[in-house]
């Protein structure tokens, strides 16, 4: 696989007492490799990156890239409603030595598409890492939309996207419009298989948490052509899939990971771990999958 390829996890934050568990993070990150996930992304939707301060924001970044140590590429997570704090995050991601960035659309703001196009160019111009873009219109109110992107994807830093619409058919728009190298990951674990047989090159992956070694045995299968495989992979992940989402991600996430021992449930208000009645369908899962007790 090329870079930025396959299965790629979008790493979630573990914190103890309200700070940062370092040890639990290094251990999470040296976890995926092991497991055979191709790349993580630190301080991400997934890692809270709403509720970090600028000090832990930074220390994902660097925890991870310590972890890591170059086993696998690590795309920090540089996204902001203001355009300023995505290029402080952007060049402190470059200092820490990551390998590219992923930059989301500003949230809250409603932002035009050619205030999109204002804002992605400020930050590709101010940093030398390449660049992916996450298109998350469920959380940023604003959508990327095609012709934004097609237009974006003329920049030289700017490689690819980060789809969470769940729109299949825009994979092959994207194709068409910004062409075939131009890098297409889903940001839907339950669409994977899908958004790859479209032209895509791989997931940025919440289940990934909890199963790496499924999720980057998907992968492989998919970009390999295996389309049996993957399918048959895929739905044994389903299940998964639909209670990681049952609430708000992340929190019923790393509820399973603290069922297996890696991390605490503790989330950031306003997040709150899952009620009781998701965490028993949690607990079920993880059972019948063989990944708890």
């Amino acid at each position: 696989m090329k870079p930025f390829e396959g299965s790629t996890t979008a790493l979630m934050t573990p914190f103890r007492n309200g700070a940062i568990d370092r040890e639990a993070y290094r251990r999470l990150v040296d976890r995926q490799i092991r497991a055979g996930t191709q790349g993580v992304v630190p301080a991400g939707s997934t890692g809270e990156s709403a509720t970090l301060t600028h000090d832990d924001h930074f220390l994902c970044v660097d925890l991870a890239v310590e972890a890591a140590a170059g086993r696998v590429p690590v795309i920090a997570g540089a996204g902001s409603n203001e355009t300023a704090r995505a290029i402080e995050l952007a060049r402190y991601a470059e200092k820490a030595g990551a390998d590219a960035i992923l930059a989301l659309c500003g949230y809250y703001n409603k932002p035009t598409q050619e205030g999109l196009i204002a804002h992605f160019t400020a930050l590709h111009d101010a940093t030398r890492l390449p660049i992916i873009l996450y298109n998350v219109p469920a959380r940023t109110v604003v959508d990327l939309s095609v012709e934004t992107l097609a237009a974006l994807s003329k920049l030289p830093r700017i490689i690819g996207v980060k789809d969470a619409t769940g729109d299949l058919a825009r994979v092959a728009l994207q194709r068409h419009f910004c062409g075939p190298d131009f890098l297409q990951l889903s940001g839907e674990d339950m669409t994977a298989v899908g958004f790859n047989a479209m032209g895509g090159r791989g997931c940025i992956s919440v289940t990934a948490n909890v199963a790496p070694d499924l999720c980057a045995a998907l992968q492989e299968a998919s970009l390999a052509g295996d389309l049996a495989s993957a399918v048959a992979i895929q739905d044994r992940l389903v299940p998964l899939h639909e209670v990681l989402f049952a609430e708000t991600n992340p929190a019923p996430a790393k509820y399973a990971l603290s069922l297996m021992g890696l991390c605490s449930e503790e989330v950031r208000l306003p997040l709150v771990p899952p009620r009781p009645e998701t965490k028993a369908r949690i607990r079920a899962v993880l059972e019948r999958m063989g990944l708890i007790g």
